[in-house]
C-alpha cells in the first residue's frame, strides 16, 4: 500500500473551501509521517480533470460541502475509474440534501424531528403561518444542501422566520424547517472495519454559541466535546443502534458522522449525516477516535485501507 499513489483532494468550490484545506493538510501529512506516498491536490474551478492526470491509485477526498461531498466529484471518479474515500455517489448525494436525508430516515422509521419544507417562489407568510400553526416557537430554519452550519438559524417569532426563509433560500432554492428539540446535542462517528459496522464513542457538544454554528465548529475554546457523553446507558446503546441505521439506510461507506439531538426524557432524533466529516484540530470524528484508542494517525490509515 505504501508503494499505492495517494492524492489527498482538499479546497473545492463550496463556501466550506477553508475548512476543506486544514482537513486535507491535516490528514496530507499524516500520511507522510507513516511512509505513505501522498500528494495535495487543491481542488478549484478548472482543474478536476486533472485528477486523471496525475494517475493515482487513490483519492481520499477531504472537500466539504457543494461539488465535494454531493456525489459530483464521486461521479467524475467512478467515470475515471478512480478509487476513492467514503460514500459513493448515490449516498453522497442524498445525505448531501438534508431535505432527502430526512425523507430516507423516515422511510427506514429512524425518528427525526418533524418538519417542513418550502420551495422558492411560494407564498413565504402563509407556508409560515403553517409552520406555526404545527410547530410554534422555536423552529429551525435550514439550507438544506449547505455544510458546516452554513445557512442554518434558529427563530422565534414570525417575523424572524419569514426573514429567515427569505435569506437563507437562494442558497438552494429551497428551505427545510425542522421542529426544534431542546435537549442535548451528540454525534456518533460510524465506520467499517473490515465487513463489520462500528460506531465510535458517542460525542457530546456543548456551544459557547447558542447552537453548534460555523464559529463553534472551527474556533479553538468555542465548543466542548465531551467524551463519554452524558447521556444514561439505556439512551447510549439506543443512538448508537440509530446511528448504525442510519448509515445503513443512506448506504454510507467510510466513515460518516450521525448527528443527534436527545431531548428531556432521552428519546434520540436523527438530525443530520456528514459523509466526509471534518478532520481538522477541532473536528469531532478525531475527538471520537481517540477516546476509541485510536491516534489520527491510526483513523486516516484505516479509512484509506477501507477503500483500498
Amino acid at each position: 500500500m505504501k508503494n499505492k499513489k495517494i492524492l489527498v483532494v482538499m479546497g473545492g468550490v463550496s463556501s466550506e473551501r477553508e475548512v476543506s484545506l486544514c482537513s486535507g493538510e491535516a490528514v496530507y501529512k499524516a500520511l507522510i509521517s507513516m511512509g505513505y506516498n501522498a500528494h495535495r491536490f487543491i481542488l478549484d474551478e478548472k482543474n478536476a480533470c486533472d485528477i486523471a492526470k496525475e494517475e493515482p491509485d487513490l483519492c481520499v477526498l477531504e472537500l466539504h460541502g457543494k461539488g465535494g461531498e454531493d456525489g459530483t466529484i464521486q461521479g467524475m471518479l467512478e467515470l475515471m475509474n478512480i478509487r476513492y474515500t467514503g460514500s459513493g455517489v448515490a449516498s453522497s448525494a442524498n445525505c448531501m440534501n438534508k431535505i432527502l436525508t430526512k425523507k430516507m430516515l423516515v422511510f427506514g422509521n429512524i425518528p427525526t424531528p418533524e418538519f417542513f419544507v418550502i420551495k422558492k417562489g411560494e407564498n413565504i407568510r402563509k407556508f409560515a403561518e403553517e409552520v406555526v400553526s404545527a410547530f410554534g416557537f422555536p423552529v429551525v430554519v435550514k439550507a438544506p444542501c449547505q455544510g458546516s452550519s452554513v445557512g442554518v438559524e434558529i427563530v422565534h417569532d414570525i417575523q424572524e422566520l419569514e426573514a429567515a426563509i427569505a435569506h437563507n433560500i437562494d442558497y438552494d432554492g429551497e428551505i427545510l424547517i425542522e421542529k426544534f428539540i431542546k435537549g442535548t446535542e451528540l454525534t456518533v462517528p460510524v465506520m467499517r472495519d473490515g465487513d463489520e459496522m462500528i460506531a465510535l464513542p458517542i460525542v457530546e457538544i456543548v456551544s459557547e454559541n447558542k447552537f453548534y454554528d460555523f464559529e463553534s465548529k472551527y474556533t479553538t475554546g468555542m465548543s466542548h466535546h465531551i467524551i463519554p457523553a452524558r447521556i444514561p446507558d439505556d439512551a447510549a446503546q439506543s443512538i448508537e443502534a440509530y446511528a448504525k441505521k442510519a448509515y445503513a439506510a443512506l448506504n454510507c461507506s467510510g466513515v460518516a458522522r450521525i448527528d443527534f439531538f436527545v431531548d428531556a426524557e432521552n428519546r434520540p432524533y436523527v438530525i443530520e449525516i456528514n459523509t466526509i466529516p471534518g478532520m481538522t484540530a477541532t473536528s469531532l470524528v478525531p475527538d471520537s477516535a481517540k477516546a476509541a484508542g485510536l491516534s489520527f494517525e491510526e483513523l486516516v490509515e484505516k479509512i484509506v485501507l477501507q477503500a483500498m
